[in-house]
This record gives C-alpha cells, structure tokens and sequence, in this order.
C-alpha cells in the first residue's frame, strides 16, 4: 500500500475565496474523489488549526494499492479539475510518498 501525503500553503485570497475557503474547497473537493477515481482507496484533508509560521494550512492522506495506481489518479480527468483549482490558490506544496 502507498501512502500519498501532500501539505499546501494557500494564499490569504484566491479566486474570490479567503484562505479557510479555500481550504474547505480542497477539503471537499478532494474527498470526493474517493469513489470517482477508481484507484483512490481513501481521502482524507485535514484543515490546519496550528498557529505557526511554520504550519501548512491543509493536508492531504491518501492511500493507493501501488506506484501505477498513483500515477492514474494523477491523471484522471475528475483529479486533474481539482488540482488545477489547488494550483490557483497555493503558495506553495510539499508531497512525501511511502510505502506501509
């Protein structure tokens, strides 16, 4: 199993949404896609409720059966909607992949 984990940054304001909007955008947004693409076993995004400049504002968990599994979900059309949104509203991303 491979676990996908990926912490964002996300500007003050973006594509008319304040930050905790955003945040709650990717939330839903992401989870969703549990179900749509195939090879995504599971979702989770937590918000950020630390104060500190070193915090990211959200995070996502997420687990696939292999390497090819998260190499479709990077692709997948309903996956690459979202992605493109998280993209406008960043500051910036950090991913770790590991295998459990």
């Amino acid at each position: 199993m491979l676990k996908h984990i990926v912490m964002w940054r996300l500007a003050e304001s973006a594509e008319g949404r304040s930050k905790a909007e955003n945040a709650q955008w990717m939330k839903e947004h992401l989870e969703a896609l549990v179900g749509v693409v195939p090879e995504l076993l599971s979702a989770e995004v937590g918000i950020n409720v630390c104060e500190s400049e070193m915090a990211y504002d959200a995070v996502l968990v997420s687990t696939f059966e292999s390497k090819e599994a998260l190499d479709a979900y990077k692709i997948h059309p309903a996956h690459k909607t979202v992605s493109d949104y998280c993209k406008k509203v960043r500051l910036s991303r950090v991913v770790c992949d590991y295998w459990i």
